[in-house]
């Protein structure tokens, strides 16, 4: 038998597979006649994509098995999870990972059941699944992944299927410019093969349909060599595929113009040609579930057996449903199986950071609340030494916002990777460069997921109000590691860290388009083993809150801090007891001295725990009788009870702190109604108050967008007075006098453009 008899037994096995998991409970050899007890129930799964992706998995193994190739793939139809699924099965490494799942007709037969069963495994390339980091549910993001994955992985090549369908998203359309920030002397290779099958679900895609020599032109421009592989006929399709395959990756060894390949064959191929008098292979028919009435129609029942059996399962397993030596041979050894490929388990290859000390770095605070810092400032000074002390598996992704975050010191050891042309005026460009600047947040987030999931450790940093461009690309990284850590053979990644800066109360340059903290409400709807949301509100607070961050493993950790100075809060040792406690009690700004307090002012955030002791002292100046307390907030998450998160408060502590029946007023840095879902189960809950964005601001001041949403200073006192019981009449005078303040600061601001000075230089005055 020659190699291309046996690419296509593999291939021929691999849809067998397929078909099987789609339908079958029993009988996987189909020794005996179909019946509709050997039938699912429920049909689910998606044929179109398979046989094309079975095709590459096919092919690329007679690569690697020839040229000993380290390869990984990325499915961007994930949907196409039978493919991958049969992949691994084939290769052994299924089996390896699942014993029960023997390479066996038993094992077959289980492999079957599971597929889109319950109990079972999903029905896409999911984490269950040997060889996957992309399970290709949210279609768009394959590309930048498989970039991600290739960065500083010199010998790795990473196969990326793209879907015609996926093609035509944003992400995707963006993604075709990662190959200007690789760089082939230090980075892995990705080979892009767009699989043009014709259909989405219900309609032809539009690459499909354009002329080939506007898509070739295309592809030029991008950057690429196209290589076109086309037909129906098998044999013909395996012989211009294995060319084609052999002079892409002498390119991709010659270097030069990164090669893809355009790769059209049949959606459904090899399926039912027509059913009920309609034409399914090459149509968007084929794209589930050809034939859908299969336990009840004897008819369709007969044309699914007739399908199976076309693949000839006699030649590709034995009675005992091992496969036969046609089908082994085209499988690697060990960890060149790319279902086995360690890179596709990155923490396999994990090593942790080599961290500099951040107390390096801290801010002297001889007194609190007394001087000023830029907090992204400091951090930006720990990611130069993080950077210079892993200068091979550390990155910092941003959307061309790296330096506006104040993160510039990082430029003193790396430059941006950059591999395009440049001009005398470009600065900090490199083709080795460690910081991934690109204005597309799809795309900084593409990356960073690949290269996370492939062993290694990076930070995302970005506009605030942006971030929300990648809600979904977050919710299906979450997904991904929620259901990751319920599986033994997935060693646990790096974290996925956000640095929000530019936040929703400092946007002196921006305006209201640029105001959304809500991304924290995203968040914490994801399970909480995986999410972590904090809010350090001085400079040494978030060093010591980063450093954890980028020490942790397996979850998604959102910190929140401003680039603009703040009050520097806390000595160093104290914002690291602070830090871990995650929230506390800041004794020298309230004056309840240990007694029980009348009013409880709560803080999360920067600004709003600024206004927070700015309140707190003028009501120690006016109303010195009342025994305030002052609680701040960094960990957002130790707010909820512990039975909805591990890092919750027990009742008793929630309750010494904040009471169970005085006012609580609590100043937060995002929409209100956040507080409220995390304290509703206290026994304090109806008394909390709380203040945050309510959706008002344009470009105005700083105090000025506060006093817009009712956080600033002087409203908190008004809130004081109106909650706490006897002094809505005894300090009616002092709450006229806050709004009158509110009214001169709005003034002066409409006359001067600029806040009043006691405001805007305001310094804890005890």
């Amino acid at each position: 038998m020659d190699e291309l008899e046996r690419v296509d037994a593999y291939w021929r096995a691999a849809n067998y597979l397929s078909v099987g998991q789609i339908y079958l409970l029993d009988n996987p050899l189909l020794t005996e006649p179909l019946t509709p007890e050997h039938i699912k129930p429920r049909l689910l799964g998606h044929w179109g994509t398979t046989p094309g992706l079975n095709l590459c998995f096919a092919h690329l193994n007679r690569v690697i098995l020839q040229r000993e190739q380290d390869m990984m793939y990325v499915l961007g139809p994930g949907h196409g999870g039978p493919a991958a699924v049969a992949h691994a099965w084939l290769e052994g490494s299924y089996s390896e990972r699942f014993p029960e799942v023997t390479r066996d007709l038993a094992g077959m037969r289980r492999l079957f059941r599971q597929f889109s069963f319950p109990g079972g495994i999903p029905s896409h390339a999911a984490p269950e699944t040997p060889g996957s980091i992309h399970e290709g549910g949210e279609l768009g993001y394959s590309l930048a992944h498989a970039y991600g994955a290739a960065f500083d992985n010199p010998r790795l090549v990473v196969a990326c299927v793209i879907g015609d369908g996926e093609a035509e998203t944003g992400p995707l359309a963006g993604s075709w410019h990662a190959n200007k920030f690789l760089n082939p002397r230090r980075d892995g290779a990705v080979l892009p093969i767009l699989h043009l099958n014709g259909y989405k679900i219900a309609n032809p895609t539009v690459l499909a349909r354009i002329p080939e020599s506007d898509l070739l032109d295309l592809m030029r421009g991008y950057g690429y060599r196209p290589h076109v592989v086309s037909g129906d006929e098998p044999r013909a399709v395996h012989a211009q595929f294995a060319q084609t395959l052999d002079t892409v990756f002498d390119e991709i060894a010659e270097g030069g113009r990164p090669p893809m390949i355009v790769l059209r064959t049949p959606k459904g191929w090899t399926g039912p040609e027509t059913v009920d008098g309609l034409r399914v292979e090459g149509t968007w028919r084929a794209h589930q579930v050809p034939l859908g009435g299969v336990r009840d129609d004897d008819g369709h029942r007969g044309l699914l057996e007739d399908w199976m059996r076309s693949y000839r399962p006699r030649e590709l397993f034995d009675a005992e449903g091992r496969p036969r030596a046609s089908v082994s041979s085209m499988v690697p050894a060990g960890a060149y199986r790319m279902s086995a490929s360690p890179h596709a388990n990155g923490g396999e290859l994990l090593r942790p950071l080599s961290m500099p000390d951040f107390r390096d770095h801290a801010v002297e605070v001889k007194t609190p609340g007394t001087t000023f810092t830029q907090p992204t400032a400091v951090v930006g000074a720990l990611l130069r030494d993080v950077i210079a002390a892993n200068p091979r598996t550390f990155r910092l992704m941003g959307p061309d916002e790296v330096d506006s975050n104040r993160l510039s010191s990082v430029y003193e050891v790396t430059a941006k990777a950059w591999n395009a042309a440049t001009d005398e005026v470009d600065e900090h460009l490199s083709p080795d460069g460690r910081v991934m600047e690109v204005l597309s947040e799809h795309l900084c987030q593409g990356w960073l997921e690949g290269y996370l999931l492939t062993g290694r450790h990076g930070l995302f940093t970005c506009y605030e109000a942006f971030i929300h461009i990648v809600d979904s690309m977050f919710n299906q990284h979450a997904k991904w590691l929620e259901a990751a850590r319920k599986i033994a053979w997935r060693s646990p990644v790096a974290s996925l860290t956000y640095l929000l800066s530019s936040h929703v109360w400092r946007q002196d340059h921006n305006g209201f388009s640029h105001q959304d903290p809500g991304f924290l409400d995203v968040v914490m709807n994801k399970k909480a083993e995986v999410v972590r949301v904090y809010l350090p509100p001085d400079a040494n607070t978030l060093l010591s809150v980063t450093d954890h961050c980028l020490r942790s493993r397996d979850y998604v950790n959102v910190i929140v801090a401003g680039k603009q100075p703040v009050l520097d809060l806390w000595p160093m040792e104290e914002a690291i007891t602070h830090c871990a406690r995650g929230l506390g009690i800041l004794p020298w700004a309230g004056t309840d001295e240990g007694q029980e307090p009348d009013v409880v002012l709560g803080c999360a955030g920067d600004v709003p725990t600024l206004e927070t002791l700015a309140a707190a002292a003028l009501l120690r100046e006016h109303l010195p009788d009342v025994r305030v307390r002052v609680v701040n907030v960094v960990d957002l998450m130790r707010l909820q009870p512990p039975s909805e998160h591990p890092h919750g408060l027990q009742d008793a502590e929630f309750d010494a702190l904040f009471g169970v029946d005085k006012p609580v007023i609590f100043n937060f840095h995002g929409y209100p109604w956040l507080i409220h879902r995390l304290v509703y189960r206290r026994a304090a809950h109806p008394h909390f108050h709380v203040r945050g964005y309510r959706e008002e601001g344009t470009t105005t001041t700083p105090f000025d967008m506060a006093m817009l949403n009712d956080i600033d200073r002087y409203h908190l006192v008004m809130d004081v007075i109106d909650r706490v019981p006897a002094l809505a009449a005894a300090a009616a005078g002092l709450r006229q006098e806050m709004a009158a303040e509110r009214l001169r600061a709005r003034a002066h601001t409409r006359a001067h453009g600029e806040d009043p000075a006691h405001i805007s230089g305001w310094r804890w005055p005890y």
